[in-house]
């Protein structure tokens, strides 16, 4: 904590200053934060699981995640091969002669793990029948975080621009081009790409659910792109198709077609060869990795590459999520930490409902359908019922790339799999050992990996006061998402209908434009601001999940005690809790790229907005006009 600053002046300086000024960002990082200190050491006991399986793995899972890492550390065997692990993939691309040779090869490359060319292709859940599997079309095909930095002229977007052509020059002179065809191959690549990026949704348009589901029958999407024929792309893809497919914007296919007949072949061949040479460079030669290191410097302002053994971990933990989690919750994850983590769901989930009775701008009706959305929500714990196998997946010690390819292949193989089989609801959307939570609408179910259930978030010898403050204000912020702007438009059942009466909608709309306007003004860097639109579902998370906890924190014995310990009562100790997660020291470059690309508003702002919204928070500190902080009561927004 930093005692010289006032609570009301900065509530997050005052309950972080100290731990901010004597934590910068590691070199290996990009930002360092409560997160990121936990990531750090669940990283370290991936390491530890594996290199023990490394040495001992006797049983199948052991042996698979022992030899993957085992491949991944063998630097020198990696280094012998060289581009050799790709060539054969590059000959293809370049021995193609005409349109349908490049469709073929959009198709085979996402089912062989080397990227998604030109656009996105998912199976997943029809939004509006969730009971079924659909193929899903989406805009993508671009390799920079967001698509302004091909479209803005601002001193930013047009430094990360030159370093890109820079990039791709070099990773083509890699590949064997010489620096006239690799400089010719880097302006194709651009060329197409800022295409590609000027027909994207912005981030902010692709927030909107209705917009982005577009239902079209397979044989009528030749209306938007006549040069294709779709029944035998989704043939070569490899997907059984329904008579359905929802195309997330139509004009963005409609602008591939137009690509695919207007750039010449050779420009396309380029494009493809790079999707090849982006998809892989994490796993060759060092001449790749130091290659992809030194643009992403440019792009986030990381000084050092991150250890190889941390980029290994992470990669089996992305790969064989299951394999190592179940190794992980044997090791690390104390079982009693489900039943107590259940009571306090149920706790937060009981108080949520009393909040939403007593609600004075929603009616009865509204109400009613809101409770049936909160009682029907499926609550997921530490780590999945039901284990993944990956049969079928083949590792070896010695051919790292054919490993991560055949984790790639099955994963692809996974998901198309799924047309025709019923909704697989137990399935997780992030592994045991991640440090997270997620709500999912189209299930109506809110999940904690046992990564995050541990301190600051969650800890048996804390007082209630830190675990309501950490963890019970994860829990509120998941259930809240499932009334946010855009969770709200999800029913009970999990299917995208409107539940609301126009009325009530008009004024949940109203008070998250206040929300929006207080997140508008929050200055990050120089010029930069928060994004109030793009970062709106996590703020009104924040925002709820907290006013949640609270109250649910009000019910304890020890609330109800008011004993104060280190000098705080209950109350401050709640607070200080909630600022302390959100401690964070980000990289300039970091902090730029974020406020464009990620939904979740910096962490100053998630620990001082959600509070100048909430009461008990000028009582505990005595927060008085003329703190810089201090909102008048009547302007205090409060939705939840």
């Amino acid at each position: 904590m930093d005692a010289e600053v006032k609570p009301g002046d900065n509530f997050y300086s005052y309950a972080n200053g100290a731990w901010v000024k004597s934590n910068p960002v590691p070199g290996s990082k990009t930002r360092w934060g409560s997160f990121d200190v936990l990531r750090e050491e669940s990283s370290k006991r991936l390491r530890n699981l594996l290199e023990t399986a490394t040495q001992n793995g006797k049983d199948r899972n052991a042996q698979m995640i022992g030899d993957f890492y085992a491949s991944g550390m063998d630097s020198a065997a990696i280094e012998a091969k060289g581009i050799q692990p790709i060539k054969a993939e590059l000959d293809k691309i370049t021995a193609i002669s005409d349109v349908n040779g490049l469709l073929t090869a959009f198709a085979s490359l996402r089912t062989q793990g080397y990227g998604a060319p030109l656009f996105g292709m998912f199976i997943g859940q029809d939004r509006k029948n969730v009971t079924a599997y659909i193929p899903q079309i989406s805009q993508g095909g671009t390799s920079l975080p967001d698509r302004d930095y091909y479209l803005k002229d601002d001193g930013r977007s047009m430094k990360i621009r030159t370093a890109y052509r820079t990039h791709l020059e070099h990773m083509f002179a890699l590949s064997g081009e010489n620096a006239t065809a690799a400089a010719a191959s880097a302006d194709a690549v651009i060329r197409i790409e800022t295409a590609l990026a000027k027909a994207q949704l912005s981030r902010v348009e692709m927030r909107d659910p209705y917009k982005t589901y577009n239902k079209f029958a397979v044989k009528d999407l030749a209306t938007l792109t006549p040069g294709w024929d779709w029944k035998d792309l989704f043939t070569k893809m490899q997907v059984q198709t329904g008579d359905s497919v929802l195309v997330n914007n139509p004009q963005f296919v409609k602008t591939a077609d137009a690509l695919l007949s207007a750039v010449p072949l050779h420009e396309w061949k380029a494009y493809l060869h790079w999707s090849i040479l982006k998809s892989a460079a994490p796993y060759l030669s060092s001449a790749f990795v130091n290659e992809a290191f030194s643009f992403n410097q440019v792009l986030t302002g990381q000084k050092e590459q991150t250890p190889r053994w941390q980029r290994m971990s992470g990669l089996i933990d992305n790969n064989l999520g299951d394999l190592l989690g179940q190794l992980y919750v044997a090791q690390y994850f104390k079982p009693e930490a489900k039943q107590r983590m259940l009571d306090l769901v149920n706790n937060l989930q009981a108080t949520f409902s009393e909040r939403i009775k007593r609600l004075s701008w929603m009616s009865d009706e509204t109400k009613q359908r809101a409770q049936e959305k909160l009682q029907a929500f499926t609550k997921k714990i530490a780590y999945p019922d039901t284990w993944k196998t990956y049969d079928g997946v083949t590792i070896t010690r010695n051919d790292f790339l054919s490993n991560v390819h055949s984790c790639a292949v099955w994963q692809y193989n996974y998901m198309v799999n799924r047309m025709g089989k019923p909704v697989d609801r137990t399935e997780w959307g992030m592994t045991p050992p991640t440090i997270n939570a997620y709500y999912n609408p189209s299930n109506n179910e809110i999940a904690f990996p046992a990564g995050i259930l541990q301190f600051p978030f969650f800890d048996f010898g804390a007082d209630d006061a830190v675990n309501y403050g950490g963890i019970g204000a994860v829990i509120g912020h998941e259930m809240t998402h499932g009334f946010d702007d855009q969770g709200r438009q999800y029913a009970a059942d999990g299917n995208l209908k409107d539940w609301w009466t126009k009325a009530d909608a008009d004024k949940f709309k109203a008070k998250a434009d206040e929300i929006v306007k207080q997140y508008d003004a929050f200055k990050v860097l120089d010029t930069l601001h928060v994004n109030g639109k793009l970062t709106l579902g996590e703020n009104l998370a924040d925002l709820g999940g907290l006013n949640i906890a609270y109250e649910a924190f009000t019910k304890t014995p020890e609330f109800k005690e008011g004993k104060k310990i280190d000098g705080f009562t209950p109350t401050q100790r709640f607070f200080l809790s909630w600022a302390q997660v959100w401690r964070s020291n980000a990289l300039p470059e970091t902090q730029a790229q974020l406020l464009l690309t990620d939904p979740h508003s910096p962490g100053e702002a998630r620990a001082n907005c959600p509070i100048v919204n909430i009461d008990a928070w000028y009582d505990a500190f005595s927060v008085q006009p003329g703190d810089k902080m201090y909102k008048p009561k009547e302007q205090r927004t409060q939705i939840w």
